[in-house]
């Protein structure tokens, strides 16, 4: 086992493990990939101030996201297929993510069920992300099972009301569970520990969806139900009715402008997260770092701001605390946990991230993660709001 250091050390082991259809579904973008590419690269342009002769024992990076303590301030992001990375993966990564103290989210198109992830994790709470879909009756009886298994946050994902093109999934012909075509086999023979894991599991199609949607009995008739499904009309009065059927807390996920940033707040919930969906979208929208700013100084007084997008380190989170984020969300980072090691990965994933935190908040002269601000950067090196 080669010695694991940070997040890219994880990503060339989930490359070497995942079938590739399954890795490049994690690991890209829509289009030219310039979003994708952006939201990691514009973190590296922000600049920290290195202090010196300050007393750093006694660090804590504990803090809390929409009113529930964290051990630091990242969570688990909702990310779809999560259980074609390893067997049982969403399972395993909210293992990890109660183990270590932060919030797992558990997306619409997992391949285990809200009520298996209940179940795997002795009924522990945890927050599930929900598309909204022309099935309005699908979706009050999901709302109602996020309810029962004990969730205790709904993610709204606002910006997938059409699919973004990705050219590596249309290449690959990615399907959950995958198509026997010769390349796939010939592929998937390369992956035998992943081969093993999924002989051993019940899981492989969208367990979300698979028994709960009449009509569908097979993969078939279940990717034909999903390409319809999306809802093209999504607008802000169904948020209303979301938030009024859910009664629970409430994020918004997908703000990227002030307009829409001001419309969430207006509507009530709890936090919004500043998000361009992993640059799976959009290509050449602005990068969530960028983004950030703007958002936290137009409305980051009246909710609670989180962001996702190219965090790959402790560094990255501690950035965009500074910049207004009150919590991270980690997608990709954890997904190349899980491919390379299974639960094992994800807790490596989120140990990696705490300790660059932890040091880089130490370096920086802070020693309690609430106390950090813009006051750490170094002028000039971070984007602003616009006037």
């Amino acid at each position: 086992m080669p010695v694991i250091t940070h997040i890219e050390d994880l990503r060339v082991l989930a490359q070497k493990r995942v079938p590739r259809m399954f890795y490049d579904y994690a690991d890209s973008g829509s289009w030219t990939e310039g979003t994708y590419r952006a939201n990691s690269e514009d973190f590296q342009r922000i600049k920290l101030r290195q202090r010196v002769a300050v007393n750093m024992e006694n660090r804590s990076t504990r803090s809390t996201m929409i009113g529930q303590p964290v051990a630091m301030p990242v969570a688990i992001a909702p990310t779809g297929l999560t259980g074609m990375q390893h067997a049982d993966g969403e399972i395993l990564a909210a293992r990890a993510a109660k183990a270590f103290g932060v919030p797992f989210t558990l997306s619409t198109m997992s391949i285990c069920s809200i009520e298996d992830v209940a179940a795997g994790t002795d009924n522990h709470p945890f927050w599930f992300q929900l598309y909204v879909m022309k099935d309005r009756g699908f979706i009050e009886r999901l709302i109602d099972r996020a309810k029962a298994a004990n969730c205790s946050a709904l993610v709204l994902t606002l910006d997938l009301q059409i699919i973004g093109q990705r050219h590596k999934d249309l290449k690959n012909g990615l399907s959950a569970p995958p198509k026997l075509t010769m390349a796939n086999i010939i592929n998937m023979m390369t992956k035998p520990q992943w081969c093993l894991g999924m002989l051993g599991t019940p899981r492989r199609n969208f367990g979300n969806i698979m028994g709960h949607v009449a009509g569908i009995e097979n993969m078939g008739s279940l990717g034909e139900w999903t390409a319809k499904q999306f809802d093209p009309a999504l607008n802000w009065s169904d948020v209303e009715w979301v938030k009024k059927r859910w009664g629970g807390k409430l994020i918004l996920k997908g703000i990227q402008d002030v307009e829409d940033a001001r419309l969430a707040v207006q509507s009530g919930a709890d936090a919004l997260i500043v998000s361009n969906h992993g640059g799976r979208q959009l290509d050449g929208a602005p990068s969530s770092i960028n983004a950030l700013p703007a958002v936290v100084d137009a409305v980051g007084s009246q909710i609670e701001v989180h962001m996702d997008g190219g965090i790959r380190s402790g560094q990255d989170v501690l950035k965009a605390r500074a910049l207004g984020a009150r919590g991270t969300y980690i997608g990709r980072a954890f997904l190349y946990g899980l491919g390379a090691m299974g639960q094992e990965g994800v807790t490596k994933a989120l140990q990696i991230i705490h300790k660059e935190l932890d040091l880089t908040m130490a370096f920086c002269g802070r020693t309690d993660i609430e106390t950090v601000e813009a006051g750490i950067l170094l002028k000039g090196s971070f984007p602003t709001a616009m006037p």
